[in-house]
């Protein structure tokens, strides 16, 4: 269950929470906290460690986790489960910010929680793509889907059988759906 506690936060205010497995954004003044569980952050290092092996290994950018927080032309702090920044983003920079990244990742990925619906998730979507995402995957663990968006809407559902696809964002970097979703024994 989401929480929400409305003030003035501060840049410095949100990087100070405690790290206890809640998750942060400030959406319209308001920060939300919500725990995503196991399985989440289970998937979410499975496509992580994918992502940031493919990325180091080519040079492209970085790839960050669900604590790295994407300021919106909003206002709004926003934190994808898992989200890439090409390198030409980061020219001129030699370590990734300290701080929160002005502007949305090129890649956001969001994995649903138990309490998410992809109705509760669309106004991240749309909110990434005011900024400057050009993909998004949306992971749906109970059904073990993920659906794929170059703009706020959906254009494509993959299956476990389908494999996700960085496209021109990540060009070249493939990942089977299936694996999103091993089981443990």
């Amino acid at each position: 269950m989401e929480a929400t506690i409305k003030k003035n936060w501060t840049e410095k205010e949100i990087m100070s929470l405690p790290n206890n497995g809640n998750k942060y954004e400030l959406v319209n003044g308001e920060l939300v906290m919500g725990p995503t569980g196991i399985e989440h952050e289970d998937i979410g290092a499975t496509l992580l460690t994918a992502l940031k092996r493919f990325a180091l290994e080519h040079k492209l950018g970085i790839v960050c986790g669900s604590s790295a927080g994407y300021w919106m032309k909003s206002g709004n702090l926003r934190s994808p489960d898992v989200s890439f920044i090409r390198g030409d983003r980061l020219k001129g920079l030699k370590r990734p910010p300290k701080g929160f990244f002005k502007g949305s990742p090129d890649i956001a990925v969001e994995i649903l929680s138990p309490s998410d619906t992809l109705e509760s998730i669309h106004g991240k979507i749309v909110e990434y793509f005011e900024n400057e995402t050009t993909l998004a995957w949306v992971i749906n663990p109970e059904e073990q889907t993920v659906l794929v968006y170059h703009s706020p809407y959906a254009d494509k559902l993959l299956t476990r059988k389908d494999i996700l696809d960085g496209e021109e964002v990540m060009k070249g970097f493939s990942f089977p759906v299936a694996e999103l979703f091993l089981e443990l024994t």
